[in-house]
């Protein structure tokens, strides 16, 4: 399969918004918004952008992303090995125009893969202990920051338009629905590992994997696979410091364990039956369910 990928033929061109901005002369700044319209949204006055050129916060912003993404190859090359993929599963996809940009830090929007673009904001992928994010942003969220998580945000991104949402609000519906998005992480990011797809530290993939049955037994002697409390994504589905199982534990655990939790679910469907990418990603969560012979795996 891999061979097949590796043949289909991408050339990715990144387009270097981030640099054409910055390395440019108030003057020009006409010509800038002719060339990229969709960066100057209406409603702002140009003095807003001709701050932002000159400010010396925002200068020693662009300095220091230059100096980590000076050269864009090695991320270029991730791309087009990406795009391959992509193309491989789903044959109707475009090569996308990507541009890097510098942004406002907003976490929510590292990446964005929509409408056949890419838009990267590089100033949120300069390494998970960088001197911007240490007072700003708490540990969970920081870990994150870091070029490692390029690709993965993209094929999280990309997931969102390819994955119909829960049916339903049941904590198991969107387990499955974040176990179908690092499902495809697997199939996508083969060169990643579990920890780069899930935005975890190594540890705390051990950590899951130890305590995986205790997790299942939880959520089974609460009843909650079939609970749609809406308190039940914050505890264990969304982003947080850790998992909220009002036990000791919590300390020790990582966020998102309902979401790992769904992921070895979906591995265990995909594993069992025989059905296409495209037909678990349209399958219902009870279905994949009952059909994955889903185990966890005994504490050692």
């Amino acid at each position: 399969m891999e061979k097949a990928v590796e043949e289909i033929p991408v050339e990715i061109t990144v387009t270097r918004f981030d640099r054409d901005f910055f390395e440019s002369d108030p003057k020009d700044l006409p010509q800038l918004k002719q060339q990229y319209p969709f960066f100057f949204p209406p409603g702002n006055d140009d003095e807003v952008w001709l701050e932002k050129l000159q400010d010396p916060l925002w200068r020693e912003l662009y300095g220091e992303v230059q100096s980590t993404f000076g050269d864009f190859n090695k991320q270029t090359g991730d791309l087009e090995n990406l795009i391959k993929h992509i193309r491989y599963y789903f044959p109707e996809t475009k090569t996308p125009a990507v541009y890097t940009v510098i942004g406002d830090m907003d976490y929510n929007s590292k990446a964005l893969y929509a409408k056949d673009t890419i838009v990267i904001a590089l100033e949120l992928y300069l390494g998970k202990d960088h001197k911007y994010y240490i007072s700003e942003f708490p540990k969970y969220l920081q870990q994150n920051f870091d070029e490692s998580q390029m690709m993965p945000d993209i094929v999280s991104s990309f997931a969102y338009g390819k994955i119909p949402p829960p049916t339903n609000n049941t904590l198991l519906s969107q387990m499955i629905y974040a176990g179908k998005e690092l499902y495809l992480k697997d199939v996508l990011l083969p060169d990643h590992n579990d920890a780069q797809k899930m935005g975890y530290q190594p540890e705390q993939i051990t950590w899951c994997e130890e305590n995986e049955s205790y997790m299942w037994r939880y959520f089974i002697e609460n009843n909650l696979l079939y609970d749609s409390d809406s308190k039940l994504a914050p505890r264990f589905i969304n982003p947080a410091p850790f998992s909220k199982f009002y036990l000791e534990i919590d300390n020790e655990s990582p966020g998102r364990v309902g979401a790992w939790v769904g992921w070895q679910i979906v591995r265990s469907y995909m594993e069992n039956n025989e059905v296409s990418l495209l037909q678990l990603l349209q399958s219902d969560a009870k279905q994949i369910f009952e059909k994955s012979k889903y185990k966890p795996k005994k504490n050692e």
